[in-house]
């Protein structure tokens, strides 16, 4: 009895060791799964803030392109360094920058579509010099080809006389016939005159008849 007593009391020793050593075991943390845990975590923050810093990074080269654009527009556009006394002082809103910046680009296609046009006017009027070198210089050859051509041809008196005797004959209709108190009535009439004194068969008239008074006036 004493010997199976001892051995009970040893057996119970055993198992309440072993008791204690799982419990203990079991309350141990396992520390490989904790520090891949905090790895990954740290991985995770570290890109979060690579993430940050990078945008941050590209808002600032955004914000800094579109300052840089206000400034060389400031510089290009004259009417944004014309300020007014009041507001010299005061930095130009990017509303007022953009506002300067429509006008001037208005202004421009305005000054483009002017000297356009004065460009074509031009071109018209070297076009009307050229044809009219080129007939001059057709009458000089012909001049120089027969120079005896012109000795019996009217004076330029005789043609001066007659010029001014069918203007003389016209204006004098016209000073009776139209009014020039207003634009109206200047309109109104020099319509009438024109229907009336200037047909071809009336012009004809006064040309036979300036013609008959000059030459009497030659013979």
């Amino acid at each position: 009895p004493a010997l199976f007593m001892e051995n009970a009391r040893k057996g119970s020793i055993v198992s309440r060791a072993n008791s204690i050593g799982s419990t203990s075991a079991s309350s141990v943390p396992n520390t490989d799964d904790e520090d891949s845990d905090y790895h990954q975590e740290s991985c995770k923050e570290l890109y979060k803030d690579q993430r940050r810093r990078a945008h941050t990074q590209a808002e600032q080269k955004r914000r800094d392109a579109i300052k840089k654009g206000y400034n060389d527009l400031q510089a290009i556009v004259p009417t944004c360094e014309q300020q007014d006394f009041s507001i010299s002082s005061q930095k130009l809103s990017k509303a007022i920058v953009l506002q300067k910046t429509i006008d001037y680009i208005q202004f421009l296609h305005k000054e483009k579509k002017k000297q356009e046009e004065e460009v074509s006017t031009l071109r018209k009027d070297v076009m009307a010099l050229k044809i009219m070198k080129v007939n001059y210089e057709q009458i000089v050859k012909a001049h120089q080809d027969n120079p005896n051509e012109g000795k019996n041809q009217i004076s330029d008196e005789v043609k001066f006389n007659v010029f001014q005797g069918i203007m003389d004959s016209l204006f004098q209709s016209f000073n009776a016939s139209v009014s020039v108190t207003s634009f109206q009535e200047l309109s109104a009439c020099v319509f009438s005159w024109i229907e009336e004194h200037c047909k071809p068969q009336t012009l004809r008239d006064v040309v036979i008849g300036v013609l008959h008074k000059v030459k009497s006036q030659l013979y």
